[in-house]
């Protein structure tokens, strides 16, 4: 890996990053250089964020890491649609432990950009011991976490989403709440709580959601992650294939769930925006539907790191033709709302 050759990580930093425009984005209370982030799944021990931050994104996204070890589920798991960019996994939240994760993100030292660290439960543990699962992430993590998310939409570990239903929601996000603020006091520090959230969900679920997370004061949301449906894949062989699909295909149900999300939540939790990203243009949508962050997987396998400089750079271009200063004023001057 050239970042443990002597002088490796500068050049790294210099032929990718530093080629990345600079575009200041606030939320959660953080400054991102740039509104790009790396999703959860890639790095999920913990074991590259050194190498990845230097790539140019504006922050990551480790995990996601439960709180024993975990191999996951049987191989084969994961499959490439090579001409849809796109990807189906099962991975089943595979897991090295929350404190070899935790050792590994504390061998590489701080890192130049904000790291966020994706929360699981362990396959073993039942629906109604969950929250013990994330209060025991979120005290392991606490210390290292720029933001933390609690991930209860995988569709690879059984009955996980039932916890997006309304009464386990409530239940969960009432002792997450209750544990944060523990742990605020404890660590002389706010760090901020995130959700993340299905695509397979109708709108009054989403909406029930949205009404939970102000309710609770949640710090975030994630919108979404991958989805068990196969839309235009109907001729595909790996269609066949259980698991979430990422890239391309997630595009438009992806958007259509931010949209009902930012109709609720109006701009009082910021939306981070992922699922089917792989262009500028990718990218303005999912703001423009009410996003404030966004993060890229596939797109990021298939394309390399120069998919983070095209996207900033077109991003930086619709600045400039709105004659904004900031991504912000030209998000909200195209929304057509005051800044």
């Amino acid at each position: 890996m050239l970042t443990r050759v002597p002088g490796g990580a500068p050049l790294l930093r210099r032929l990718t990053g530093n080629r990345v425009p600079v575009i200041p984005t606030e939320a959660m209370g953080l400054h991102f250089s740039n509104p790009i982030g790396l999703a959860a799944g890639l790095d999920k021990d913990a074991a590259c964020s050194g190498p990845l931050s230097d790539l140019g994104f504006g922050f990551l996204e480790l995990g996601t890491v439960t709180p024993q070890a975990q191999n996951g589920n049987e191989r084969p798991r994961l499959f490439r649609l090579t001409a849809h960019e796109a990807i189906i996994n099962r991975m089943g939240f595979n897991s090295a432990g929350v404190r070899t994760f935790t050792q590994n993100l504390e061998a590489t030292g701080p890192l130049p950009i904000p790291v966020g660290i994706n929360l699981g439960k362990n396959a073993a543990t039942p629906i109604d011991k969950a929250l013990d699962d994330y209060v025991a992430g979120m005290k392991s993590v606490y210390n290292l976490a720029d933001y933390i998310t609690i991930n209860i939409s995988s569709p690879n570990t059984q009955d996980l989403r039932n916890l997006q239903g309304e009464d386990n929601l409530e239940r969960l996000l009432s002792g997450l709440k209750q544990e944060q603020t523990i742990l605020a006091r404890q660590h002389h520090r706010d760090v901020p709580l995130v959700l993340k959230i299905a695509p397979d969900l109708p709108t009054d679920e989403i909406t029930t959601i949205a009404n939970s997370i102000l309710k609770h004061q949640l710090d975030g949301i994630i919108a979404t992650n991958t989805t068990t449906a196969r839309p235009g894949l109907d001729n595909l062989m790996s269609v066949k294939e259980s698991g979430g699909l990422s890239g391309r295909p997630l595009k438009n149900s992806s958007t259509a769930v931010i949209k009902t999300l930012f109709n609720t939540l109006k701009g009082q939790v910021p939306i981070i925006g992922v699922g089917g990203i792989s262009t500028a243009e990718d990218a303005w949508e999912k703001l423009i539907a009410g996003a404030d962050l966004l993060q890229i997987y596939s797109a990021f396998i298939y394309q390399g790191p120069k998919v983070i400089r095209q996207i900033a750079v077109g991003l930086e271009r619709k600045i400039r033709q709105l004659n904004c200063d900031t991504l912000t004023e030209a998000v909200h001057k195209a929304r057509g709302q005051p800044h």
